[in-house]
Order: C-alpha cells, then structure tokens, then sequence
C-alpha cells in the first residue's frame, strides 16, 4: 500500500565472488524492489559499504584477497549494518563463529535465492517499530533504548549492537522481570521459522553481556534462568 514501510526502497550490498551466485542473487533482489550493489573481493565490500551504506550485507565468505571473516570484523568497527553471511561450511562451530563476528543470519550454500531474500526481510522488520502505538523509548536503570533512533545505551554510553542484539535487548526490555523462553526469543528473531542453530540465543546473549559489562563491569544485568531462557533484571 503506498506510504507503507515496505515501500522504502532498500539497499543491498551481495559480496560474492561467483558471478552466477551474485547475478542471481540481484536478479531476485531487484524483482523484489530492492536496489543492489556488487562486490566479489573482500577489499571492494568494505570500500563499498562505507560509500553506500547498506541496509543489509550479503556475504560470502570464500572470497579472494580479504578473507570474509575478516570483513565481518571490520565492518563491526564501523558499522551496525545486518549481515547475512553465505557459506559452504555447514559445520556449527562455524556458524556459531559467524554469529560472534557479528552477522546476523548464516544461510548454507546450495541455497534458494527466495529463501535469502526472505530471511533479509525478515532481518530488516526485526528493528522497524510494529505499529503507531509502539512504545518507542524503553528504560530500565541506566539502560535505554530508543527504537526510532535504532540506539541503545547504558549508563550514557552508546552500545554497539547487531541487529540481533538489538531485537533481543529490545525483547527483554518490553517487559523487565519477565523471564522469556528460548523459543520466545527464537520467535522475535527468526518469525518466518528460520533459524541458525539451537545455540543463537545464547550465542548473541553473551555478546550482549560481554557488551554490557565493557561498559559497567558488570554483565548481572540479564540473568539465565536454568532450562527456561533469560531474563532483564528489574533496576
């Protein structure tokens, strides 16, 4: 419907060095109203995000020169932009690797292009407030979060989160005291019944933490709740 957020046309960045992967990739994305960008070294990726400023990264990490690993790292040094890393490594301790980089999403390789530009949609909603009524600043403490703005902070200190993280700390501050499932937490990040693996709630939890105590040495703030999931203490 015309005004509609989903009529904001958004950027895509595909940093794949297969020319058929990449071509298909834009195809489908470009059917799909999105405007497209193209890397296929690690080196031009980086160059590229910082001109354009993506709305999501889709990166394979196979690429010559700058390995993508590497470029996931940097890219975090600058930037909180979505990634979704592309990979012929199944294995999990490589995408549990991913996701401690940064990326936001790890889809194996043979994929389905309309699979990818799903699970990129639904990265993209997961930061985008639900509706007019939506509360848009959530505080607990000296922990704030302003969804419009996309900023979290603590203690005044800005915090520098994936989008995942985001989503979550988003989620457990909608309601302190409130324990929430994995599965709970699963749901805000993967509504379309995609999923990484079993362990990315914890994965990305203890991202947050590490985060959390960088700036307050002290990561007590959100709690795990044996056998159930986690939970934002009350402050």
């Amino acid at each position: 419907m015309p005004g509609s957020r989903q009529d904001i046309k958004k950027t895509i960045l595909i940093a794949e060095d297969d020319k058929n992967t990449s071509n298909l990739l834009k195809r489908y994305f470009v059917s799909e109203g999105f405007e497209t960008y193209q890397a296929d070294n690690g080196d031009d990726a980086l160059n590229t995000a910082r001109l354009v400023s993506p709305s999501c990264i889709i990166l394979d990490l196979m690429m010559p020169g700058l390995p993508g690993w590497d470029v996931c790292e940097r890219l975090r040094s600058f930037s909180r932009v979505p990634i979704l890393i592309l990979s012929a490594r199944q294995e999990e301790a490589d995408r549990i690797l991913g996701l401690n980089l940064g990326a936001d999403d790890y889809v194996v390789k043979p994929f389905s292009p309309r699979e990818v530009v799903a699970r990129v949609r639904a990265i993209l909603r997961r930061t985008e407030p639900e509706g007019d009524t939506e509360q848009l600043v959530l505080e607990n403490g000296g922990l704030s979060l302003d969804l419009a703005e996309h900023r979290v902070s603590l203690e005044g200190r800005d915090l520098a989160l994936t989008t995942s993280e985001f989503v979550l700390i988003r989620t457990l501050l909608s309601r302190p005291g409130r324990v929430f499932s994995r599965h709970e937490m699963l749901d805000q990040l993967y509504s379309d019944g995609y999923a990484v693996v079993d362990r990315v709630i914890d994965v990305h939890i203890a991202s947050i933490r590490q985060k959390l105590e960088a700036v307050s040495g002290d990561a007590k703030l959100i709690t795990t709740v044996r056998g159930v999931g986690y939970r934002m203490e009350v402050q």
